[in-house]
């Protein structure tokens, strides 16, 4: 079950210390336009039109409506639908065979085709407008791969409404010619689709004329080119949040429901808040109150160097950092799980980095635990076959016979560098703090549980059972895998603290604790921030931009901010917590 929280067409007014769900930046007044009249106006300045986007959008509903406006005005468009020209959809599965994953139910490999590969023939480059009223318009996406020159229209849509559409049957993947199981249609969106759609963004960004947001298809919003541009430019040296989004879940708790305001109540939890999931978050650029929403992506493919600072030479227009919430507050146990190691990721996945994990407790109840490690005198062969019998017979694994569980307690840091057996007991909200990657989860043992739509969920035992690294267990659990905070620095009313890593997590942690206010450097780096603890912060950059974070918000400062002041806004002690590529 995904839920649909429907970005407002405008900005409503956000309290200091309420959590904001919809954050935006603000950028120069009347630079986002809206409705479809507004864009038609646009379009009949023009003879040729590509209108390239994502697939997931609406293609036939936005000709549909376009049309409505031209031909009063006397114009008459002649519609090019791009999937004319793609190959055969048996012949695009059989293209994408090497990526999809075959029948594993959650994995493939990162596509490396390119959008150009889908297409059976040339777009015509030869088309001539007949008469003086008549517009050539080619739609879908990759239209524009045409070598007709024209103006380019670009329609992006959030990965959250992609992923509903696909829930509700009302869209295909790409090139596809019907909508399949939402959990098969995402494995492709994952591992084709996105890669691909994703290149062919970067590629053309330079030269779009118009961005439109069509998330809501009945009222697009759009902004030019070159102004979108500009806010990108001025995004990439300021502090700014992507906008979260919110997934109930099996196990899911009550922490966000009771305590963030403007989601919807008709759902038993939330699981998840998607702070900083950069393949899928976006960016909501605020104009005269109107939002528009831009993926999260386009800042890296054109400020990822501003942005990054010092890491970019690793990580190019990849964002390396995740922050999210796990939420089991009077909910349940996250599965038994780890994570491959990164010679694995990219073996069979095709990912540069893999994931690295960490649990920093922002609140908890009732004696909370956290599973982390084995114990001492654990044997693998004992262990596998347990989980084996578990899985096959119903019996339910006696997981704390084999892993530790520890107290956590707010504030607590857990590291979970890759190989290691773990999860998030009820009664803990968990900032995962992490490297990217985020679905590479391989659980043993998920206490018997179905998922949302009724099925039991999926386990990977044997892929567990290859990354598994059993060192980590007994004494070295307590001693390198809970991190120990050290004071770095200090000064009037004010220290900072290093939270330690462990040696193979390529992110570092640290958090400031202040009362007052404070100046910190980014030292040519990204960081990645939140309020764990106190009322509401104000930021100031050098550019002379006013930000206010309210407690448990997630967001970004970009190597190229250099520094920041940070008001405390309430008179007791604010403590915020930031990682940053080692």
């Amino acid at each position: 079950m995904l839920v649909r929280n429907i970005l407002p067409l405008k900005k409503e007014f956000s309290v200091p210390g309420e959590y904001d769900i919809y954050p935006s930046f603000k950028i120069r007044e009347n630079l986002i336009s809206e409705g479809y009249e507004s864009i038609a106006r646009e379009i009949c300045r023009h003879r040729v039109i590509k209108i390239d986007g994502f697939s997931g959008v609406f293609f036939d509903e936005f000709k549909r409506e376009i049309d409505f406006f031209l031909n009063p005005s006397g114009y008459k468009a002649v519609w090019h639908d791009t999937g004319r020209f793609m190959s055969d959809p048996e012949k695009i599965l059989n293209l994408t065979t090497p990526f999809s994953g075959g029948n594993d139910p959650l994995f493939g490999t990162r596509c490396t085709l390119a959008l150009i590969d889908f297409f059976r023939d040339e777009f015509p480059g030869n088309m001539i407008c007949e008469n003086d009223n008549e517009i050539i318009i080619f739609y879908g996406p990759g239209a524009s791969l045409t070598e007709l020159p024209g103006l380019l229209l670009y329609i992006d849509i959030p990965k959250n409404e992609i992923q509903f559409r696909a829930r509700a049957g009302s869209i295909c993947n790409l090139g596809l010619s019907e909508p399949s199981d939402p959990k098969e249609m995402y494995k492709r969106f994952y591992f084709i689709d996105w890669p691909v759609l994703n290149r062919h963004k970067q590629n053309i960004l330079q030269y779009i004329d118009i961005f439109v947001d069509g998330q809501r298809p009945e009222n697009p919003v759009w902004i030019s080119g070159n102004d979108l541009r500009e806010s990108l430019n001025t995004i990439s040296c300021n502090p700014f949040r992507a906008r979260p989004w919110f997934e109930p879940g099996p196990w899911g708790g009550k922490w966000i429901l009771n305590n963030i305001g403007g989601l919807s109540k008709n759902v038993d939890n939330y699981a998840w808040s998607f702070e900083l999931i950069t393949p899928e978050n976006g960016i909501l650029l605020e104009s005269s109150g109107i939002l528009l929403e831009v993926s999260f992506d386009c800042i890296m493919y054109q400020n990822a160097e501003r942005v990054l600072g010092d890491c970019y030479g690793r990580f190019g227009s990849d964002f390396p950092i995740r922050f999210d919430f796990l939420d089991t507050f009077d909910g349940g146990n996250l599965s038994i799980q780890c994570h491959p190691g990164p010679e694995y990721t990219k073996t069979n996945f095709g990912e540069n980095f893999t994931q690295e994990e960490s649990y920093y407790i922002l609140d908890t109840k009732d004696n909370a635990s956290v599973f982390l490690g084995f114990h001492d005198d654990i044997d693998r062969e004992e262990f596998k076959s347990a989980l084996i019998v578990s899985r096959d017979s119903g019996i339910p694994f006696d997981a704390r016979k084999f892993v530790q569980s520890l107290p956590s307690s707010k504030h607590d840091l857990f590291l979970i560098p890759y190989g290691t057996i773990h999860g998030s007991c009820k009664n803990n909200l968990v900032l995962e703090i992490s490297t990217t990657p985020y679905i590479f989860t391989f659980k043993m043992y998920d206490w018997q549980r179905k998922d949302l739509d009724g099925r039991p969920r999926t386990l990977n035992i044997e892929r567990a059972m290859e990354n598994l690294i059993f060192e980590r267990k007994g004494a070295y659990v307590r001693e390198k895998l809970i991190s120990h905070p050290e004071e770095i620095v200090s000064g009037n009313g004010w220290k900072l603290v290093c939270l330690p890593t462990h040696d193979t997590h390529l992110y570092g942690v640290q958090r400031y604790h202040f009362r007052g206010e404070i100046e910190i450097e980014t030292n040519n780096k990204c960081l990645v921030m939140n309020l764990v603890e106190g009322v509401a912060i104000e930021v100031l950059s050098l550019s002379g931009t006013r930000k206010i974070f309210s407690f448990a918000e997630t967001f970004i400062v970009p190597a190229a901010g250099r520094q920041i002041k940070v008001k405390n806004l309430s008179e007791d002690e604010a403590i915020l917590v930031f990682a940053f590529v080692k």
